[in-house]
């Protein structure tokens, strides 16, 4: 492993932590590579942004292969997470506090399992307002955080798989394979409103991305202790 190594173009599988943007991780990563082998200059980017409140698997491309960044951007992705029935927050997670409460008796472990039916195949989402998505050349978190209204347009997603694989009280802990540009926050607040009440994320994991596992993935400090036992 040397500076040619990371200049002629590598993929790196990361395991992104809580609380981490992914910026910050491609930023930290290029840092670290530039230091270790004395570079002056690196292209270093990644394949598809994850929530700060999110966890698992970003690829970040070096050199010459982020110009394949848009090809692993197109990759169907899996996610596993939980979502929390009987209130909603205007990020869609735990980013904000819960702005308003839905009552949660009516709802039956088989009404939950059939809500997921609604959601496969392609369907129209709205993305959260606190996304950073741009509209008129701003990140719309920027007009949320200002308290200003914006109007959103839906895009078509695709969801091949929404499975759910735990209910606790009102923690639901699920399983989605879905196409670029979904939003799980976005089907965490419209699964609420599919069962007549109101929902929010709680926990985020990205496990795949095409055949990319989180699994073979490093955390941030494996990778760079891998820079100096090189």
């Amino acid at each position: 492993m040397d500076a040619d190594y990371f200049l002629s173009g590598q993929v790196l599988l990361i395991d992104k932590p809580l609380n981490w943007t992914s910026f910050q991780v491609v930023n930290k990563l290029r840092w670290e590579i530039r230091h270790a082998f004395n570079i002056k200059k690196i292209k270093v980017g990644h394949a598809g942004t994850l929530d700060p409140l999110a966890t698992g698997l970003l690829i970040i491309c070096t050199g010459k292969m982020t110009k394949q960044i848009d090809t692993f951007q197109g990759q169907i992705k899996e996610y596993t997470g939980t979502l929390v029935l009987g209130g909603t927050t205007p990020s869609f997670d735990l980013e904000t506090e819960i702005n308003e409460t839905f009552p949660t008796d009516h709802i039956t472990e088989k009404a939950i399992h059939d809500a997921t039916k609604q959601f496969i195949g392609e369907i129209e989402q709205y993305p959260p307002v606190f996304s950073a998505l741009k509209k008129d050349g701003k990140r719309l978190y920027e007009f949320a955080r200002a308290g200003e209204e914006v109007e959103i347009s839906s895009r078509k997603i695709t969801i091949s798989e929404f499975e759910i694989t735990g209910i606790e009280n009102n923690n639901i802990h699920f399983r989605v394979v879905c196409s670029k540009g979904t939003y799980i926050r976005s089907l965490a607040n419209d699964f609420g409103k599919a069962l007549k009440s109101g929902s929010h994320l709680s926990a985020l994991r990205r496990t795949k991305i095409g055949d990319f596992h989180v699994e073979n993935a490093l955390t941030p400090e494996a990778f760079i202790e891998s820079l100096t036992t090189k």
